[in-house]
């Protein structure tokens, strides 16, 4: 569920007017933006977004960027673009990150979003990097997490509830027979069950290796090293599983870091406050005894602060 809070039939042209006004004189009036662009929907920030361009002949994201700086300025920026559109750029950031790809955003974008919602992605992306994302891929990383990544990118999963209860038990073999001899590292096989297999089918594969073999494997996958493939492999495997779950725990960990990582904080709430936020808010209430709104009230500074916590739905 979402945690936005926006008006039914707002106008795009009075909105268009009103950040025009905000953005002109010798200030930048950074409560006007906020109160606007943080309280529409994707659908109304895009007809703000024409209506500002038909009005001024100007991109408003480009003269968003002109006006604002920081963590608030990056904020805006990914909430304002449309929504595969945000993904690409999270994508091809990700991918060219120096010295190795951000391998967490890559996953949460290709085991998270739904099949349509990926090929959007995809169509964004190569529309406007003039490359495809398996290209990209492909040419940033090697080995086993380029077999990964590019089927994790590349495939079009069932999106159906069906299960195969005799495959799930095989596979959940094959899956323990691999880690036990330590080659899950370069096995195919791994690589092919978790990036081929719709979601149903391989969360049935992952509670039949919990019931035959005590434990889940994520547990059986940590072995004290920080190996890159384990890494996207685990980090595949929780976004399937549970990605509300497995959002409350990049958020925490984004909190409580020495100096706080405004980059996933950010990733975690622009992404998911139109869908899904409310739950990650429980959960993160349940484990951590506070508020979501509290934390980041108390991590966070200035227009940036104000405008995540619009967001999260705090009112004024």
């Amino acid at each position: 569920m979402a945690t936005l809070i926006f008006p039914e039939h707002p106008s795009p042209v009075a909105d268009a007017e009103a950040l025009r006004k905000a953005c002109q004189g010798w200030g930048t009036d950074e409560k006007t933006i906020i109160s606007i662009l943080g309280r529409r929907n994707a659908i109304q920030r895009k007809l703000i977004r024409q209506a500002y361009e038909d009005m001024y002949q100007e991109d408003l994201i480009k003269r968003l960027e002109s006006e604002l700086s920081g963590d608030f300025e990056k904020a805006l920026y990914q909430w304002t673009l449309d929504l595969e559109e945000r993904d690409a750029v999270l994508l091809n950031v990700a991918i060219k990150q120096v010295p190795l790809p951000d391998y967490r955003v890559i996953v949460e974008i290709s085991c998270i979003r739904s099949h349509e919602e990926l090929l959007a992605i995809k169509r964004a992306y190569q529309i406007r990097y003039k490359h495809s994302v398996e290209e990209d891929l492909a040419q940033h990383t090697t080995g086993d997490i380029r077999q990964l990544l590019v089927g994790l990118v590349s495939v079009y999963r069932y999106k159906g509830d069906e299960i195969n209860v005799r495959l799930a038990s095989s596979e959940a073999e094959i899956l323990h027979r691999v880690i036990s001899e330590k080659a899950i590292f370069n096995h195919e096989e791994t690589i092919r069950i978790i990036t081929t297999r719709s979601k149903a089918q391989v969360l049935a594969t992952l509670n039949h290796y919990k019931d035959d073999y005590g434990t889940s494997i994520t547990k059986h996958l940590k072995d004290g090293s920080s190996h890159e493939f384990l890494f996207a492999l685990r980090t595949a495997i929780r976004c399937i599983c549970d990605h509300h779950k497995y959002y409350e725990k990049v958020v925490r960990r984004a909190l409580n870091k020495p100096g706080t990582d405004e980059d996933s904080l950010t990733r975690v709430i622009i992404t998911s406050a139109e869908k899904g936020l409310k739950d990650i808010k429980e959960l993160f209430q349940k484990r951590n005894s506070m508020s979501l709104e509290h934390a980041v009230a108390k991590d966070t500074w200035g227009d940036y602060k104000a405008f995540l916590l619009t967001l999260l739905g705090k009112e004024d």
